[in-house]
């Protein structure tokens, strides 16, 4: 689902516990023209699904599974109480934003509507530094002792896929990094396996489309 450029009008499914906490969310967006609610029979193509609940923990992240769309949705959770899921999960799930109910403002929600549209997300302070110890952690014990990066992508792999994407052949990437054509080759093949591409066009278009080169 690419991301919204500032013209574009953003669809948005709601899908909330309470007929009056659907219509409170309902009337913000009939009241900016930049928004507009989708159908209900087509909520799976919205650009943003806005979930309210009144705890976040492990059965919201179930729900949002049976809402999210073939093409990954992404989500706006409105939480009521209290948090209790694991905010690296909810992010794996598609959760890009977060906002508390009792100190939800329109300006906020829009805020995070046109942010998660436009790609971004939004988080309260504590979710993000919770997610970002998350993050240190994966990083050092998981990713740092495997020689990958946070993409899950090692540093040569990187180099080998920059050198395709620029149009050289294998025996010249092999050339270029001093390694055995059978190493890059290798080398290849072991993220292409690993990340389910199926050839070297699709894994320099990964890498495009990521931002890994």
């Amino acid at each position: 689902m690419p991301p919204h450029t500032s013209t574009q009008q953003v669809t948005v499914a709601i899908h909330a516990p309470d007929v009056l906490t659907r219509a409170g969310l309902a009337s913000h967006l009939q009241h900016d023209r930049r928004f507009t609610e989708a159908p209900s029979d087509r909520a799976e193509d919205a650009d943003v699904t806005v979930v309210a609940v009144d705890t976040a923990d492990a059965s919201t992240l179930g729900l949002l599974d049976s809402l999210s769309g073939s093409a990954g949705t992404r989500f706006v959770l409105l939480v009521g109480r209290q948090w209790q899921a694991d905010i690296f999960a909810a992010v794996d799930h598609g959760v890009r934003a977060v906002l508390w109910r009792d100190s939800f403002t329109a300006a906020a929600f829009s805020q995070a509507l046109l942010a998660v549209a436009r790609g971004g997300g939004s988080f309260p302070p504590t979710l993000q530094g919770t997610l970002m110890r998350q993050v240190q952690w994966t990083h050092r014990e998981v990713l740092t002792p495997r020689g990958l990066t946070a993409s899950g992508v090692s540093p040569r792999e990187v180099e080998v896929l920059r050198l395709i994407a620029e149009g050289l052949e294998l025996s010249e990437v092999a050339e270029k990094l001093a390694y055995s054509e059978r190493t890059v080759k290798y080398v290849l093949y072991g993220l292409m396996k690993r990340m389910n591409l199926r050839n070297r066009a699709h894994a320099v278009s990964y890498a495009l489309r990521t931002g890994l080169i």
